[in-house]
């Protein structure tokens, strides 16, 4: 017999085919650091599941987890146990060269000190991270034109075309982390994962920039937000809270739909 997928109040829910896979699914993941003989568990059984095209804040207070949270998710550190598939890749247990691989095409990174290079130009800046891609079949010439293409379409699609020669110290705060958020943008990935973004901005740059990110979200970027300013983390659909290791709030916490029978039986 055909499955059916019933969602909440018995409603038809999509087949799962045609359920979009998570950007993150990480399950029963752990953290331990150890120095001498002391112990530390950050993570303590962490399941967080993100779909295509949501928008999440992750709020915690220091010491709560959130950080090596972040670090996880964006390949910045790896799990002592547990399991974590980012856009449909198994990571836990991949070694430095590839993981640096998966973080290059698959995670945009936006950080609350820009971290832009001040001898480069936003172009230069922004085309960095096809920098240490490889293109097989392109000579050297046209793939370094492809780079500068790509770094002009990010820096339009973010306002700052006109700002591509410019260098970060001939920009405000505000469009360096524009350029910083095109700098996320450019390789087209599956998960942008900003962390404070708008720390060390005003209040007019800190609306710009979050105005930038619900465009992103309203096109269907998957974006993860790291923060600790409620007002900050209202503009998501969605927000998680972390303490003491373990997610102690969840507001987009759902159950997936079950496969059953047109008779009722659970398949």
């Amino acid at each position: 017999m055909s499955a059916l997928l019933l969602g909440h109040d018995d409603e038809p829910a999509l087949a799962e085919e045609d359920v979009p896979g998570p950007v993150i699914d990480l399950v029963d993941a752990r953290k331990t650091y150890t120095t001498g003989a002391i112990t530390f568990e950050a993570l303590r059984g962490v399941t967080l599941r993100i779909d295509r095209g949501e928008y999440v804040a992750i709020m915690g207070p220091s010491g709560s987890g959130k950080s090596t949270l972040m670090n996880i998710l964006g390949c910045l550190d790896v799990l002592t146990s547990g399991s974590y598939a980012l856009a449909g890749h198994d990571v836990a247990d991949l070694d430095e060269e590839d993981l640096a691989d998966i973080r290059n095409r698959e995670v945009g990174f936006v950080f609350q000190q820009f971290h832009l290079l001040p001898s480069l130009s936003a172009k230069g800046n922004v085309m960095l991270p096809l920098t240490y891609r490889q293109n097989p079949g392109q000579s050297a010439r046209a793939a370094r034109r492809a780079r500068e293409e790509a770094a002009v379409r990010a820096l339009d699609r973010v306002g700052l075309a006109d700002k591509a020669p410019n260098r970060p110290g001939q920009m405000s705060g505000g469009q360096q982390q524009r350029v910083a958020v095109a700098r996320a943008l450019v390789g087209e990935p599956a998960l942008i994962l900003a962390d404070e973004p708008t720390g060390n901005l005003d209040s007019s740059s800190t609306d710009d920039v979050l105005a930038l990110f619900d465009e992103l979200h309203a096109s269907g970027r998957t974006v993860v937000l790291i923060t600790h300013e409620d007002e900050v983390a209202s503009r998501a659909a969605r927000v998680v809270r972390v303490r003491d290791g373990l997610i102690a709030e969840d507001t987009g916490a759902r159950s997936f739909p079950t496969a059953v029978t047109e008779q009722g039986a659970t398949a």
